[in-house]
């Protein structure tokens, strides 16, 4: 969308016009759902969304306009994700659905994959948040490294620093989980 266009849109959605918050929507839903999906399932992913679309009609008379509307609608999606991953933890729900691959022709690699991907999961939510968040931002929403400091308001060498310490901090979780599994 152009420069142009995106102030005038902004412009409409401060009035209320609801065509301009319906194209908003039309607009950035689907880039906002590829998002909270890295974070979960269809299902959660798409709560995620609704309360992002809320927070951002909510919060659209403070937009200043200095980020691109689509890079507020991110950061506003990566919250949104990350409020409901806290809630989920607070309240230790286990979610029945999954993204971990089913069995299939052959049924042990299957099997196998799936559990690497739940310990992998798990060994993700055993790192502080901080480093949690880092390991989502770049390695499951696929994020330049200047496109997470951005997201985490830090500069690239404290991203670069955090990563490396999260992914060490995952391998030592993990190491022992699959050294006995060999």
């Amino acid at each position: 969308m152009p420069l142009s266009d995106e102030s005038e849109l902004v412009a409409r959605l401060r009035t209320g016009d609801h065509a301009a918050y319906e194209r908003l929507f039309r607009t950035h839903a689907g880039a906002m759902t590829s998002v909270a999906r890295r974070f979960f399932g269809a299902t959660d992913a798409a709560e995620a969304v609704q309360d992002a679309f809320v927070s951002a009609f909510r919060a659209m008379p403070a937009f200043d306009g200095a980020a691109r509307l689509g890079t507020w609608l991110h950061r506003i999606t990566v919250n949104a994700c990350l409020l409901k991953l806290r809630a989920r933890k607070r309240s230790r729900l286990v979610p029945l659905e999954g993204d971990a691959p089913t069995a299939g022709a052959g049924g042990d690699t299957a099997l196998s994959q799936a559990e690497t991907c739940a310990r992998v999961r798990e060994g993700v939510e055993q790192l502080p948040e901080a480093y949690r968040t880092v390991i989502r931002l770049r390695d499951l929403e696929g994020l330049s490294t200047e496109e997470t400091a951005v997201q985490l308001g830090t500069n690239c060498g404290a991203v670069k620093t955090r990563l490396h310490r999260a992914r060490q901090a995952l391998k030592t979780i993990l190491e022992p989980q699959f050294a006995n599994a060999v």
